[in-house]
């Protein structure tokens, strides 16, 4: 008997794919089990396998920067801007919303409860010398701190007393070090909620308006990176903007509490 063999186009024609893509996501984003979330609902609506790299904010804009993800979930506003201003990216599209937190020593060694603002609270750990663990690693909540920090009268990196120690880690590591070293640490409330080693750290200030905490989204600007994945990042992108994305976040809790609020316009 003789074989014919068949046309290889014709071989692979059997064979199904499914679409791939690469986001780039921040450490507190992915602690908070969100993604666990929605991840299963985005391969099923769309038939489409996100692939997310784990890391701060600043890491996930250079990477994007450098063409090296199809986009980025971040939550950075000024960083965000100056990333498309410089046409790594095409525009940011804001997705969800948090805000941050202060935690520390159940005994609250600074008073945080007398404080009437984000800025007075820092000012108020600065003066005592209490311990603050600071992420030190470009994130978003990083810039955030610095932020506040500066609006407080401080610049960290002129601080030299043993009480303020960057850990230059993600939110869960340097939660973890908060707690073994009781001291205070700044954190968006997703992550802190999530947090299971918590020891003698509770809420000690919360509900400032300059905690506020944007979520958007990023497409890497194929323009400039003809490799992206443009088209997949585009179809992500109205997924994370439609009806069943507002109703998987809103709808995500932990005993009983919001993670996080849609808020796409």
């Amino acid at each position: 008997m003789k074989w014919t063999a068949l046309p290889f186009f014709l071989t692979l024609s059997s064979i199904s794919y499914s679409d791939e893509m690469t986001l780039a996501v921040t450490t507190s984003f992915h602690n908070s089990g969100l993604s666990d979330v929605l991840l299963p609902e985005i391969k099923s609506d769309l038939d489409l396998d996100v692939h997310l790299l784990v890391v701060g904010t600043g890491q996930a804009l250079r990477l994007g920067a450098s063409g090296d993800v199809d986009a980025i979930l971040v939550h950075s506003k000024s960083a965000e801007e100056a990333f498309v201003d410089s046409a790594a990216g095409t525009h940011r599209t804001e997705i969800m919303y948090n805000d941050f937190v202060i935690v520390g020593p159940q005994s609250d060694p600074a008073t945080l409860s007398d404080a009437a603002s984000a800025k007075d609270a820092l000012a108020a750990i600065q003066a005592s010398g209490a311990l603050f663990v600071s992420r030190g690693d470009d994130s978003g909540t990083h810039k955030k701190e610095r932020a506040l920090w500066a609006e407080a009268g401080f610049d960290p990196s002129e601080f030299k007393a043993h009480w303020y120690r960057e850990v230059g880690s993600g939110m869960g590591a340097s939660l973890n070090t908060a707690s073994a070293m009781n001291a205070y640490i700044l954190t968006d409330r997703a992550s802190w909620l999530k947090f299971g080693n918590k020891g003698d750290l509770e809420i000690q200030f919360q509900g400032d308006a300059a905690l506020f905490n944007q979520y958007a989204y990023l497409p890497v600007n194929a323009a400039t990176f003809p490799h992206v994945n443009a088209e997949d990042a585009a179809r992500l992108e109205a997924w994370l903007t439609s009806d069943a994305a507002r109703d998987l976040i809103d709808g995500y809790r932990l005993n009983g509490e919001v993670l996080f609020t849609f808020n796409t316009k």
